[in-house]
């Protein structure tokens, strides 16, 4: 490796995996080169969360991260790890200065079938992680109530529209909203995303209800792809479509997988666990950020599998599934062998996944797949021994 990645550690049971996949998959074949940030609440609390703002600013620099899952703290956790504050979520903090959008995708063996028998290649979802639901503002209206929607633009002048009169019952109001600068970061984001992949790109919305804020989102989708994209499309021979969001959850149910799904805020969250679950497991998702400028962070879909981690603590023997961590590391690795024009980076990265497909689909896995899988002869091993297994088919590949 000529440019370094930017390495963002983490918390709990994947921090333990995090070091073991080091020692054990990636030092022993390459020369990892990292710009190491320390995730873990600890640090984040001595630092005042300035070690996130640092490395999502050092991604800028380099364009490649890898990160491991990371607590964003409650209340419990505030009082557990005696912290000064109860800090915001790294993904969020660091999804903000990236202005980027995340993408999830399962991973596919055998023996793991998805509940809808058609998908046999995996589907991702876009998510666009701003406003709407997550930044609203609502209240409870007492009966006998006028709510109106107002605007003041910078003149002063005032824009009114009636909500709702609350006559005879009382009741609620949630106002939302965006902005076009996010939205067209979010369709950039999808359109290089689909590029990258040379995957077809669904968007869907209701714009036929929401008449003028889904219908914002149709509008800037279509403008930028007519302007930026239309002809890279047609080369790369790949589609860009909107549709309704029924429309698009009855075609994604008909459909064989193999494609982006665009989704806005809310539609993401739910879609993305819904995929994620009929895929299988959420321990088998990647998940990948990126920016309009092309700046890519790779990470595990999951969290930090405290459980397992507090079992670790007293010395017992865990399963962890490390599958979705190390293929955040092997997407970081393969994209910087990309960029930097390294053809046995990329390779390395191909064989590493590989060989962690073939060691399931061999009927080695931790306790989450085997309870799944429906191979005859399954053997369930440890967290280490996992790691060792797929390092064994590794080096026959070298």
């Amino acid at each position: 490796m000529t440019t370094p990645l930017v390495e963002m550690d983490g918390d709990e049971m994947t921090r333990v995996i995090w070091k073991m996949i080091k020692d054990i998959l990636l030092t022993p074949y390459i020369d990892l080169k990292t710009e190491y940030y320390d995730l873990g609440l600890e640090h984040r609390n001595e630092t005042n969360d300035k070690v996130t703002v640092e490395s999502a600013e050092a991604t800028k620099k380099y364009g490649v991260a890898v990160k491991c899952a990371t607590i964003t703290p409650n209340a419990a956790r505030v009082e557990e790890y005696k912290l000064k504050e109860m800090w915001k979520s790294p993904n969020g903090t660091i999804r903000a200065i990236l202005d980027g959008t995340v993408f999830r995708t399962p991973i596919i063996v055998k023996g793991i079938t998805p509940y809808i028998p058609t998908w046999t290649k995996p589907i991702t979802i876009a998510r666009h992680a701003y406003g709407d639901v997550y930044k609203n503002t609502e209240m409870q209206v007492p009966e006998g109530s006028k709510c109106e929607l107002v605007c003041t633009d910078k003149n002063g002048n005032e824009t009114r529209a009636l909500i709702h009169e609350f006559n005879g019952s009382a009741g609620i109001i949630q106002g939302l909203h965006n902005v076009d600068k996010s939205i067209e970061s979010f369709a950039r984001s999808c359109f290089n995303y689909a590029l990258d992949m040379k995957q077809d790109i669904w968007f869907a919305s209701k714009d036929t209800i929401s008449k003028k804020y889904d219908h914002r989102f149709k509008d800037i989708f279509a403008e930028i792809y007519e302007n930026e994209y239309k002809e890279k499309f047609e080369a790369a021979g790949i589609e860009y479509f909107y549709t309704l969001i029924d429309d698009a959850v009855a075609r994604v149910i008909r459909s064989n997988g193999g494609y982006i799904w665009a989704c806005k805020n809310y539609d993401g969250d739910v879609m993305s666990d819904m995929v994620a679950t009929a895929y299988g497991s959420l321990a088998m998702m990647t998940s990948v950020l990126v920016s309009p400028a092309g700046i890519y962070e790779y990470e595990a879909a999951h969290g930090t599998v405290q459980r397992h981690y507090y079992k670790h603590l007293k010395g017992e023997k865990t399963s962890t599934n490390s599958v979705a961590t190390l293929f955040a590391w092997t997407g970081a690795l393969r994209k910087r062998g990309e960029l930097d024009g390294l053809k046995e980076l990329c390779d390395f990265a191909d064989k590493l996944e590989k060989a962690t497909i073939q060691t399931i689909e061999e009927g080695v896995m931790t306790g989450d797949l085997a309870l799944l899988s429906t191979l005859p002869d399954k053997r369930k091993v440890d967290t280490e021994e996992f790691l060792v297994e797929i390092k064994q088919r590794l080096d026959k590949m070298m």
